[in-house]
């Protein structure tokens, strides 16, 4: 990795980690430093995830495309490097923090220094404590979780084992008052009591994108209340709303859409069930 190395001052701590209890006396950095004003969302999870995990963490991520968010993640197996990929294919910075130090002689895990070459060509960046030739240890993983936690705003957990190592950073993120979310699974899977724990303590339970954005504060985009609108609605549905952009009388729908008088009514009955239109003053309002 041909990025320069620095040590960076504690006056350029991420704000959040100059806050924690415990913060790093030293930091070491290479790579872009996160951007000004995105919110720093840690994701993590299971090295040994199923599926089901993959599939909840590259659908989250790639959702956020478009968000002020800096995905952050530990660059190890499993999940994490998932994160860091997702957040690649989406257009989102991201940052690692690995257990090791960042000279690419020691980088770990070394199947992940491709990884860790593409985060920096993308705009992100990696960060560690240890220095730069330090090599990982049993250790050095639990200590870094406290750098994730610190640093970011929130907790993301997608799997985890009752006694995994991502349990540790989720407790030291609801000790820095972060905010911890956490996706539910399978009642019959072990990666699912990790998060089926935290969500009996108070975690906020992730079932799709639009809760990571409310958990951030974060407004959700128009196009995707739209999806979330339209989604139970027929293709015949749809134009009757599309025909709707501006309020119509009856005869009005007649001429543009080709319909008969009681298709139309029809289609209106229904789209008024569901809430989705209203007829006032003689015309009739897409709601």
């Amino acid at each position: 990795m041909r990025h320069n190395l620095e040590e960076i001052s504690k006056s350029e701590f991420p704000e959040l980690l100059k806050q924690i209890p415990d913060p790093p006396k030293r930091l070491w950095y290479t790579g872009e430093k996160p951007v000004d004003g995105n919110i720093l969302l840690c994701v993590v999870g299971s090295r040994s995830y199923s599926p089901y995990g993959k599939e909840v963490c590259e659908t989250l991520i790639s959702e956020l495309r478009g968000q002020p968010i800096t995905i952050i993640s530990g660059l190890a197996l499993g999940i994490d490097s998932i994160a860091h990929t997702s957040a690649l294919s989406a257009g989102l910075q991201t940052i690692a923090v690995p257990g090791s130090g960042l000279n690419s002689n020691v980088l770990y895990p070394r199947s992940n220094l491709g990884l860790a070459r593409n985060i920096l060509e993308s705009g992100g960046g990696l960060i560690s404590e240890f220095e730069p030739n330090f090599k990982a240890t049993p250790w050095s993983f639990p200590q870094r979780n406290r750098i994730m936690a610190g640093m970011s705003q929130a907790i993301l957990v997608i799997e985890a084992g009752i006694k995994s190592g991502t349990l540790i950073t989720a407790r030291l993120a609801s000790d820095y008052n972060r905010e911890v979310l956490t996706v539910p699974g399978s009642i019959f899977s072990k990666q699912s009591e990790g998060p089926h724990q935290l969500i009996r303590l108070g975690a906020t339970p992730i079932r799709k994108v639009e809760d990571i954005l409310e958990a951030l504060h974060l407004e959700v985009p128009q196009e995707r209340i739209k999806e979330a609108v339209y989604k139970d609605c027929s293709p015949e549905e749809i134009k009757m709303l599309t025909l709707l952009e501006h309020p119509c009388e009856r005869d009005g729908l007649l001429k543009k859409s080709g319909l008969t008088i009681s298709e139309i009514n029809s289609l209106l009955a229904i789209l008024e069930l569901k809430g989705l239109i209203r007829e006032f003053m003689g015309e009739i309002h897409r709601l």
